[in-house]
């Protein structure tokens, strides 16, 4: 039954540092800020639940395993608040970027004429 454990609990952890290699790769590779969020929330998440499992059923004790519970649920807790609050910041911002452009066109700026510019019609010194 030991054993049975033992192998339990190294698939476990081989599973969670599975997870949280591929999260570590969607964070480098993603293109936006709230697919980086998903792949470090979900899958880091994840990753981290698996490797406390195997770790608490390596260790067969009950007070250890009700720690790791703890741990886990609070990494829980502050992962999606801080994944809440960056998401919100990123909208709050998306308005002030420029979009980005996966081609190598240039987007064309606008052109400027005489009725755009308001300190031309009121005349002030200092532009040409």
């Amino acid at each position: 039954m030991n054993l049975i454990l033992d192998i339990a609990a190294a698939f476990l952890m081989l599973g969670g540092a599975f997870f949280f290699s591929v999260g570590t790769l969607g964070l480098i590779r993603f293109p936006d800020v709230r697919s980086r969020l998903h792949a470090l929330t979900k899958a880091d998440n994840l990753g981290l639940g698996m490797i406390l499992s195997g770790a608490a059923l390596w260790l067969a004790d009950l007070a250890a395993a009700g720690l790791m519970l703890l741990c886990w649920l609070f990494a829980l807790a502050g992962a999606s608040v801080s994944a809440h609050v960056i998401a919100g910041l990123e909208t709050d911002h998306a308005e002030e970027r420029e979009p980005v452009h996966h081609t190598d066109e240039l987007p064309a700026l606008p052109s400027k004429t005489s009725g755009d510019d308001p300190h031309r019609a009121s005349g002030s010194v200092g532009h040409p």
